[in-house]
């Protein structure tokens, strides 16, 4: 049985990111901003154990399968698989004890690297096969949080895995993110149900709050009269990246003013899944006692669509025996002096 364990990495510009292998979960990560000044900018809590009982997500490393997977279930090579429910009518995230709520492995510590480990075994949360998982935290002199994933299963199944932290530029728990400004490289999103499930429509984002190819505030457009944002309260979709391969690109970029911290993304996944804070409601409390309250965080989830084994227009999240998944994600940090 693994022990609960908290990693530290650091990289020569004072960059800093705190981990824990429950769930593989970022608790901090510390950049500067134009004055160099560090401010951890994760929604999080003070101690590894609270994150047992805390928000699931924070920080965590998503799988089986990331985000929504309709009324739990999916056909596979004729056979049906029932997952467990808990988010409305579908699984989410893997379902209630997926990779986010397991104690993964060390395998290698360095000072600025991480590598985990863990074998979800074949039946856990109605998944098929024995799946081997492996992820690496990279942090680079030139600003980059890498993370890379590698799994292999001996049966067929499906994989979709994805990072979760939960993001604010000003500090966490500091001010809300509707001010800060958002690139999306995505010309369509998937269209979602009142499950929040993909109706299978690739909608084109123009003349749409959901057109972020320029620099957008956040919530420039996060109230307007729109079914898709009613539905979802607000930015919980998938957006179809400008891309036609896996190679790593550019996904989406954000800044914030005061700060002057920026963030790029770059995946060789083909979704992401861009998440405004809609369902945090204050009632978790995080480090130095502060509330997380409405909106107070987003996220950007690098990922394969929802709902993808229920989808077959969607790409495929199949991983047969012999294959190889692999996915890497970016997040580079920099500072402008006149955001």
């Amino acid at each position: 049985m693994e022990e609960l364990r908290i990693f530290e990495l650091v990289n020569k510009n004072g960059l800093r990111v705190v981990a824990t292998n429950f769930g593989g979960k970022i608790m901090s990560l510390f950049v500067p901003d134009r004055n160099g000044v560090l401010e951890d900018i994760v929604l999080g809590y003070e101690k590894a154990e609270h994150y047992i009982n805390g928000n699931p997500f924070f920080g965590a490393l998503i799988g089986r399968f990331a985000n929504r997977i309709a009324n739990g279930k999916f056909l596979l090579e004729g056979n049906t698989y029932q997952l467990p429910i808990n988010n409305r009518n579908n699984t989410l995230h893997g379902g209630p004890n997926g990779f986010h709520h397991v104690l993964w492995k060390p395998e290698e510590v360095k000072k600025n690297s991480l590598k985990l480990s863990y074998l979800s075994v074949a039946g856990e949360e109605g998944f098929p096969g024995n799946l081997l998982t492996y992820v690496g935290y990279e942090l680079t002199d030139d600003n980059e949080l890498i993370i890379s994933y590698l799994a292999k299963t001996d049966a067929t199944t499906v994989v979709n895995l994805t990072h979760h932290s939960f993001f604010n530029f000003s500090g966490a728990g500091n001010d809300d993110i509707s001010q800060h400004r958002l690139i999306i490289n995505a010309s369509r999103f998937c269209v979602v149900d009142e499950h929040l499930i993909p109706t299978g429509e690739l909608r084109e984002v123009e003349n749409t709050p959901f057109d972020f190819r320029q620099s957008t505030a956040i919530g420039k457009r996060i109230d307007e009269n729109n079914q898709q944002l009613f539905l979802g309260n607000g930015y919980d979709h998938n957006w179809v990246l400008n891309k036609k391969n896996t190679k790593l690109s550019l996904a989406a970029a954000v800044e914030e003013s005061t700060s002057g911290r920026k963030m790029e993304v770059f995946t060789t996944e083909p979704g992401l899944q861009f998440y405004s804070g809609n369902f945090l409601d204050g009632s978790d409390v995080g480090k130095k006692g502060k509330r997380y309250n409405f909106r107070s965080a987003f996220c950007l989830e690098a990922q394969h669509f929802p709902d993808s084994p229920n989808q077959p227009t969607f790409p495929s999240t199949i991983l047969h025996r012999g294959e190889e998944y692999k996915q890497k994600t970016i997040y580079r940090f920099s500072v402008h002096t006149n955001c």
